[in-house]
């Protein structure tokens, strides 16, 4: 925890909006390219195939970039950490959207990386050093509501701008709102000390632990099997008979957030191990099902495609509060470690379904949601074997 004197606790939770406005345009840059995948892959010459792995490299170097990030700029001071972080991601999709090759491109989605591996987790340490102790919890749960607030607001509002405006002026816009929040936590922000230097072998000590080993890979997992289909959300809607997929986009980003805010208190009423096989049986049932309806197997309407979008989405992102009980459970003295080492999970699956999803994207939509079922079956007989690690299967 950041020392900062006890006045600059008493701002409540007023400026931990203008960080999760931080964290919104993280969520948005990670995930937008979704909505315009098929309009960017055609301008840059790509398969769609291809160019879902720009989703990919922004995952997997996020994934590896955060805990080293972490080391570097601990001591750094947490308001020019922020700043130069949103300054950097913007800059960066700046130069994604004036990209004029797609190996260019992928220059520029490591170095947005780069900034939103140094953004997030500084600004849930910032967000918690702002407020008096009994408001942590909340100015927390704000700051990460950024990122799942995107993926309902920010990606279906990403899909619209692609198709009226154009995926460059979709990625100038995120660049826009990158800027314009760091030049809103230079404005609003204290100047608040960096953190003492935890060396990153200290970091990745901790997965040693047999408990944390066992909880980790189901991060992964979970992540993997959703984000196998998302990144090319807009073919494989096309595939179910759905034409404007920004309205399904925000159904997957409204099951988002209620999934979230469901999961943490399902986990206290009734425990993580049961949460979470909970989850990725709806995980595969809907995914399966659109599997079986893009294969021609049955023609539903609209509406039971929205309900299993909506559950795919609420499934995706209800993993992560029930995850996180179970790792602090395992490790409670390296509570900030474990949940670090959580987020490169999350991106490390991310990246990894996307991968597999580009890779059987040729085969059709119907291969690609029936692998991501396939994942979540592979995820729930896995969280059912290990849900006693960690302590909190009940």
């Amino acid at each position: 925890m950041l020392d900062v004197p006890n006045k600059t606790q008493s701002r409540g939770l007023a400026p931990t909006l203008v960080l999760a406005l931080g964290t919104f345009a993280v969520g948005t840059d990670a995930f937008v390219v979704a909505g315009f995948l098929p309009d960017l892959a055609a301008s840059l010459e790509v398969t769609e195939g291809a160019a879902g792995q720009s989703v990919t490299v922004f995952a997997a170097a996020y994934a590896v970039l955060s805990p080293v990030l972490a080391t570097v700029a601990a001591r750094v001071p947490r308001r020019a950490l922020l700043v130069a972080a949103l300054v950097v991601l913007g800059l960066a999709n700046l130069g994604s959207a004036l990209a004029p090759s797609f190996p260019v491109l992928i220059a520029t989605r490591v170095l947005a990386a780069a900034g939103a591996a140094a953004y997030t987790p500084g600004a849930g340490a910032v967000a918690a050093a702002l407020v008096r102790p009994e408001l942590r919890a909340r100015a927390l749960a704000v700051v990460v509501g950024g990122l799942t607030v995107a993926t309902a607001l920010g990606v279906p509002l990403g899909d619209l701008a692609g198709e009226r405006l154009g995926w460059r002026y979709a990625l100038g816009a995120v660049a826009a709102a990158c800027l314009a929040v760091a030049a809103g936590v230079y404005a609003i922000m204290p100047v608040l000390p960096g953190a003492p230097r935890v060396p990153l072998r200290t970091r990745l000590g901790v997965l040693r632990r047999p408990a944390v080993m066992a909880i980790l890979p189901l991060t992964v997992l979970g992540m993997g099997a959703s984000y196998t289909v998302y990144a090319y959300s807009v073919p494989a809607l096309r595939a179910v008979g759905v034409e404007g997929t920004a309205g399904m986009l925000f159904l997957y980003g409204l099951g988002a957030v209620l999934g979230n805010l469901a999961a943490g208190y399902a986990a206290d009423r009734w425990g993580a191990g049961r949460v979470l096989p909970a989850a990725y049986l709806v995980m595969a049932v809907s995914l399966g099902l659109l599997a079986w309806t893009a294969a021609g197997g049955a023609a539903i309407g609209g509406a039971a495609i929205g309900v299993l979008v909506l559950g795919w989405g609420a499934s995706s992102w209800c993993q992560t509060p029930p995850q996180q009980h179970r790792l602090i459970a395992a490790a409670p003295r390296e509570a900030p470690l474990v949940v670090s080492l959580n987020s490169s999970a999350i991106y490390a699956g991310i990246g990894a379904g996307t991968l597999l999803g580009g890779l059987t994207l040729p085969s059709g939509a119907a291969f690609t949601y029936g692998t991501g079922a396939a994942l979540a079956v592979v995820a729930l007989v896995f969280a059912l074997v290990t849900r006693s690690a960690g302590g909190v299967a009940e």
